[in-house]
């Protein structure tokens, strides 16, 4: 059918660092188009939250990687409110709190946690495309690396990038609920430290052949959106002029 096609088993692949709008984007993408939601990022949150449960040393790498091997996680891929759970624990707060978001780091430059979570990451997107929560429509999964590793293949994927300052912002406001230079202050070690050492194992900051840029900066979120959603609506436009 010329000039579009009804989507079904469709993977939108999003990577961007902290702050870029990424996970909002995704959730108002997916709920909009009746797609799944997948937070890679909160895995690896969810498996640094296990290994503290468990008192697992975050720096024995050996250890952590069997703890995350073995890790009962269970999600809810709801855009509108996605659930996580290990071992039958509501971990949705938890795995936001300062305790984590301190800690996530050490748990995912670890290669070996990295290889365990991606795997199940690829499962996930792959039963989205024929099943699941989508009922097979798809699914939107957003990170650092899905563009690149997770999901190569996905018929969309997109780098979300934003300046330092505007990140900054953000995330405050979302944390603290103001911009003031001490929220900024409190919110520059979960923002930019954490992209610079998440940055050892994962190229978030340029995009792969074949990846479309979206710079956020100066865009509010229905424009961030909108240009998301022209991003998918002209792969739509192509893939129906080949069929």
């Amino acid at each position: 059918m010329a000039g579009g096609r009804a989507v079904t088993g469709i993977v939108v692949a999003i990577d961007g660092p902290s702050g870029s709008g990424k996970s909002t984007i995704s959730k108002r993408l997916a709920a909009g188009r009746g797609l799944a939601y997948l937070d890679t990022g909160a895995m690896y949150r969810a498996a640094t939250w296990w290994c503290v449960h468990e008192q697992i040393d975050l720096t024995d790498q050996d250890a952590v990687a069997t703890a995350v091997r073995e890790m009962p996680l269970e999600l809810g891929l709801y855009p509108q409110e996605p659930t996580f759970t290990v071992a039958g624990t509501d971990v949705a707060a938890a795995i936001r709190s300062t305790e984590i978001s301190t800690a996530v780091s050490t748990v995912a430059t670890n290669m070996a946690v990295r290889a365990e979570l991606q795997r199940r990451q690829r499962d996930i997107v792959a039963s989205e495309t024929r099943g699941g929560f989508s009922q097979g429509r798809g699914v939107v999964a957003e990170g650092r690396d899905v563009t690149t590793v997770v999901a190569p293949q996905a018929q969309v994927r997109i780098l979300l990038l934003a300046d330092e300052q505007a990140r900054l912002q953000r995330r405050a406001k979302e944390l603290h609920g103001t911009t003031d230079t001490d929220a900024l202050e409190a919110t520059r070690d979960q923002v930019v430290r954490r992209d610079a050492d998440d940055s050892t194992v994962s190229n978030f900051t340029t995009a792969a052949d074949g990846v479309v840029t979206v710079d956020t900066s100066a865009l509010t979120l229905q424009e961030a959106l909108a240009a998301v959603q022209d991003v998918v609506a002209r792969w739509e436009t192509t893939a129906g002029e080949d069929v």
